[in-house]
C-alpha cells in the first residue's frame, strides 16, 4: 500500500520533464505551480529513497523534507540541515549538477555530519 511519502514514478518524471528545458537554458522559468510540483515530488522521492529523520532538506519557498537514517531531532533546528534554491535542487535531483560541485560553489548550504546527499542523488534521470 502506498504511503503519503511514496511518489508515482510517472508523475515525478512528468513533473521533471515539464521543467527540463528551463534547466537546460532553452526556456524561461516555468510557472510557479509547475516548478513547485517538480520540487515537491523530487523531494518526496528523496525522502522515500532515504527514509529517516536525521537530515532536513529545505528548498524554499516550496518544500522541506526530513530524510536519512540516524538520530532524530524533535524540536528546534535540526543538527543536519541542507538548504538550496529550486533550480539548484532540481539540477542535483536530475544529475545535471554534482553534489560536491554545488557545495563547493556555495549553491548548497549543508551543515551537520550527515548533511551529504551524494549517495542518494540523482533521484530521477531523464
Amino acid at each position: 500500500m502506498p504511503t503519503s511519502r511514496s511518489v508515482d514514478p510517472a508523475e515525478l518524471r512528468a513533473a521533471v520533464q515539464a521543467i527540463s528545458a528551463w534547466l537546460s537554458g532553452e526556456e524561461e522559468k516555468p510557472a510557479r505551480p509547475t516548478l513547485a510540483a517538480a520540487v515537491r515530488l523530487s523531494l518526496r522521492a528523496l525522502a522515500a529513497d532515504a527514509p529517516g529523520r536525521s537530515v532536513e532538506v529545505r528548498v524554499p519557498p516550496f518544500a522541506a523534507v526530513q530524510c536519512v537514517e540516524g538520530p532524530r531531532h524533535t524540536r528546534g533546528t535540526p543538527p543536519n540541515v541542507i538548504e538550496t534554491d529550486p533550480r539548484t535542487w532540481l539540477e542535483l535531483a536530475t544529475g545535471r549538477l554534482k553534489w560536491t560541485d554545488a557545495v563547493e560553489a556555495g549553491r548548497v548550504s549543508a551543515s551537520g555530519t550527515r548533511a551529504d546527499l551524494s549517495h542518494w542523488l540523482p533521484v530521477v534521470r531523464l
